[in-house]
């Protein structure tokens, strides 16, 4: 089978081994002719991010390129990118990296016309109703790991520098016009950013299983998304340049992040704030939380992944799929507790005050209040 396509939904989406090299393309037809990439310091330099910087120059796009962004993106990076973005004379953004590169690319154009503060459009309410839409320019999307999805995501997350609190910033318009979803980019990826990426994933496919919310259409594309990240990641994990695997784990990133439009739970209301307070990698967090959640979460979600662990290939319905769950980590070299991360003396009270205003909450099954928050943190750190 040939894993190449040209899909729409949930957005325009260039999908296939390659396909960087029609860049240029994508950015016509976005209506981008000055694009800046947005991309993260580690990218900055690398092979992939200068072939690409080639391809936009030979095309007569220019080189733009702005990096300064931290791997918990924040509104001193965005300062700094949308001052780039307008002292570059820029019309359109290409959003390219990880989770970090991409999230922080999308509110450059989102913010590069914007009068209000960042945090007036937090995914709060209607918030996003006092950006002038407008003003917001054009987003292509390049992901260059297969975890977060963001490249076809309506808002990014964000870090509040001062508060140590991660916002999640939101807006339709900052779904990207068109992404290219190009496997190859991922080849270059190391096993721990291959595991914690892919888990992220698998996170957000979960989660929006578990989701208590109606949306059948989220809940289908979680269920596969899951089984791609199950049958594929592994493969990626262990031969890097098995391109069938990155393909599907590539896939499987962009449906996770379609699904949760149903809504996340725990495990993002315990990684969102662990990682603005002690900086740890996302995905790799978010695998740690997973077993106490779906503890946490059993009575509620028992029968329907009794219903899912047959198709997943996992025997022993909801038991089975938490075994699973654990070994799964284990054998992706996931460490069990946040502490293995190397944070030590966590505030335990600060990090339940932030899981309790992240909007996470809203989609877990299970009422989170002080106490149980307060265990599960308990239970990860």
């Amino acid at each position: 089978m040939s894993l190449v396509g040209n899909w729409s939904y949930p957005t325009a989406i260039k999908f296939g081994a390659g396909r960087i090299k029609e860049l240029p393309e994508a950015c016509a037809q976005a209506g981008i002719k000055r694009p800046l990439l947005v991309t993260d310091k580690g990218l900055a330099d690398l092979p992939i991010t200068r072939d690409t910087l080639d391809i936009l120059d030979a095309a007569g796009l220019g080189r733009g390129l702005f990096s300064d962004v931290d791997p918990n993106p924040n509104e001193v990076n965005l300062t700094a990118g949308v001052e780039a973005y307008k002292a570059g004379g820029h019309d359109g953004v290409i959003a390219f990296g990880g989770g970090s590169g991409l999230d922080l690319g999308k509110m450059v154009a989102f913010m590069a016309g914007q009068t209000r503060p960042v945090w007036d459009f937090e995914d709060i309410g209607d918030w996003w109703t006092r950006a002038d839409a407008d003003a917001i320019t054009p987003i292509v999307a390049v992901p260059t790991t297969a975890g977060t999805g963001s490249e076809v995501g309506r808002a990014s997350v964000i870090t509040n520098s001062q508060t140590h609190e991660k916002k999640i910033i939101f807006h339709p318009k900052v779904l990207p016009s068109v992404v290219i979803c190009d496997p190859e980019l991922t080849v270059g990826m190391p096993k721990l950013i291959t595991a914690g990426t892919g888990l992220d994933a698998f996170a957000h496919c979960v989660e929006a299983y578990s989701s208590p919310h109606y949306h059948p259409m989220s809940q289908g594309i979680a269920l596969e998304g899951m089984k791609l990240v199950i049958d594929n990641l592994p493969r990626a994990y262990a031969d890097g340049s098995d391109i069938d695997a990155r393909a599907n784990m590539m896939s499987a990133a962009a449906m996770g992040a379609t699904a949760f439009q149903k809504g996340l739970g725990a495990i993002h209301a315990l990684s969102h704030p662990i990682g603005a307070m002690y900086h740890t990698h996302h995905g790799t967090t978010n695998a740690i939380c997973m077993p106490a959640v779906l503890r946490l979460n059993a009575p509620a979600i028992k029968d329907r992944f009794d219903l899912a662990a047959g198709y997943l290939g996992i025997k022993g319905g909801f038991e089975g799929f938490q075994r699973f769950v654990q070994e799964f980590n284990d054998s992706l070299g996931i460490p069990k507790r946040i502490s293995d991360l190397g944070v030590s003396d966590p505030d335990i009270d600060s990090l339940v005050k932030g899981a309790l205003i992240d909007p996470s909450c809203g989609g877990n099954p299970i009422e989170l209040t002080k106490d149980n928050l307060t265990k599960l943190f308990h239970e990860v750190l």
